[in-house]
């Protein structure tokens, strides 16, 4: 039986998590903390795909000022704030 994405995406983070972990102890050989780094980057990539596909579904729901429910793409909040 085929995981659930959410089951992929979640276990891709786990192993990505593990990866920084032992990166960051730095007792790695050169060799083998390139070969974890380039496994983190290509990890990281699928994560970030992941997730952008979750948020391009994501809407949230809104009344317009006749009182009709509608649905409005999710921002996310990357916006300039105003004193920029």
């Amino acid at each position: 039986m085929a995981k659930k994405k959410s089951e992929a995406f979640e276990e891709a983070l786990k192993k990505l998590q593990a990866i920084v972990e032992k990166l960051e102890r730095g007792d790695l050989p050169l060799e083998e903390a390139m070969d974890s780094f380039t496994e983190g980057i290509k990890l990281a990539q699928y994560c970030h795909q992941k997730l952008e596909e979750a948020e391009n579904k994501v809407q949230m729901l809104v009344k317009d000022p006749q009182g009709n429910w509608g649905t409005t793409p999710f921002e996310t909040g990357e916006e300039k704030s105003p004193d920029e």
